[in-house]
C-alpha cells in the first residue's frame, strides 16, 4: 500500500490536491460538488482525482455516480501513519 500512496500523491502531478482531497475526507465524507466548494477546486478537476484515489483503493464512494458521497477505504486507514508521513512531502 505504500508504494501506491507515494505514486499517487509523489510520483504523479496533482498529488497536492489528492492530499487536500484525502484530508477533507478523512474530516467527513464529501460528494465531488461539496469537495469543489470547500477545497475551491474545478469540479472536473475533484472528479478527475477522486478518479485516480478511487483507481488505487484509497477512496471510495457511496456507489450512486451523481452525488456519491467518498470517504477514505478501510485500507488506507490501516495505513493512515504512512499517509500522513507522505502528505507532509507533497506540502
Amino acid at each position: 500500500m505504500e508504494a501506491v500512496l507515494w505514486y499517487v500523491f509523489t510520483g504523479t502531478r496533482g498529488g497536492e490536491n489528492r492530499a487536500r482531497i484525502l484530508r477533507a475526507l478523512d474530516e467527513r465524507p464529501r460528494n465531488a460538488n461539496q469537495l469543489a466548494d470547500d477545497l475551491d477546486l474545478d469540479y472536473k478537476t475533484v472528479r478527475h482525482h477522486l478518479e485516480v484515489l478511487g483507481d488505487n483503493g484509497i477512496v471510495e464512494n457511496s456507489g450512486d455516480d451523481y452525488g456519491a458521497v467518498y470517504f477514505p477505504t478501510d485500507r488506507v486507514r490501516d495505513h493512515w501513519d504512512a499517509v500522513e508521513e507522505i502528505v507532509e512531502h507533497v506540502e
